[in-house]
């Protein structure tokens, strides 16, 4: 499946990040995270491998890392901060993700045997996982173009609507 993995939840990250106070923005990504974890978990995978996955807390860490920093790219809406904050989330994803997953043993996919406890293995973890870099990448962009788009739309069509969230970083 070349375009596995085309998630929405960067767009999340990035989005919230822009649009949320800190705290919110990270509650926001975390619970959307956890649903949809819990979903694929039970919904598709049937429970076959628990409620979580094995590494769950390295990518909840490595999602609220992300917020935190897209929040601080975003402190301004533009466009190149939001190609910013989305190249940047994808490069943390890709290099956090990675790193945990040669930590753990992960399989080199050449030779189907656990990739080696030296830099040629974390090279070769990292080459594997550039597909998945290239289509999170793609996910953020793409869908962070239709919420943005979507959410300036609503903007502009009711005037003051922003104002009165309380929620709201930037009014």
């Amino acid at each position: 499946m070349p375009w596995a993995n085309f998630p929405i939840i960067g767009a999340i990250a990035v989005f919230t990040g822009s649009w949320f106070k800190r705290w919110t923005a990270v509650l926001i990504s975390l619970l959307t995270l956890l649903i949809s974890d819990i979903a694929i978990n039970l919904g598709v995978y049937g429970g076959k491998y628990g409620v979580m996955h094995g590494g769950w807390w390295w990518i909840y860490t490595i999602f609220f890392l992300i917020v935190i920093v897209d929040w601080l790219i975003m402190r301004k809406v533009t466009v190149s901060r939001f190609i910013i904050a989305s190249v940047v989330s994808s490069l943390m994803h890709w290099l956090l993700s990675d790193f945990m997953l040669w930590i753990n043993g992960s399989t080199d996919l050449r030779t189907l045997k656990p990739l080696n406890r030296d830099i040629d293995g974390l090279v070769q973890c990292y080459v594997q996982g550039i597909p998945f870099l290239r289509n999170y990448l793609v996910g953020t962009l793409v869908y962070g173009a239709i919420m943005f788009g979507i959410f300036e739309w609503i903007k502009r069509s009711n005037p003051g609507w922003l104002a009165k969230k309380e929620y709201a970083r930037h009014v």
